[in-house]
């Protein structure tokens, strides 16, 4: 089990990254746009590294649902590989089994 913190650090990142997403995408495509002069794309990059920076996609991370686990977590299940195996035996997710050959 991870601390507590963490889990509600990533879960405040999750919360910017939402609150800055439309205004973060209009400042990079007007940065990509090759018809802004080199004068307003600075300004661009000034008013981008204003915002908080915690609200960029990259900072967050994944975490498993049930143990708030950074390392070694499944995107299809959304658990660590841990709880995975735990849960697969037991039957709790569907679609997976133990392989016996």
């Amino acid at each position: 089990m991870s601390k507590q913190c963490m889990v509600r650090r990533e879960k405040a990142r999750e919360h910017e990254v939402k609150k800055h997403a439309a205004k973060r995408a209009e400042l990079v495509a007007a940065m990509k746009n090759p018809e802004v002069d080199l004068e307003a794309k600075l300004a661009t990059s000034r008013q981008l590294q204003k915002l908080p920076k915690d609200s960029a996609k990259c900072r967050l991370r994944r975490r498993c649902w049930k143990t708030g686990r950074a390392h070694g977590v499944y995107r299809a299940v959304g658990m660590c590989r841990n709880m995975f195996r735990i849960h697969a035996m037991q039957g709790d997710i569907p679609g997976i089994h133990k392989a016996s050959w």
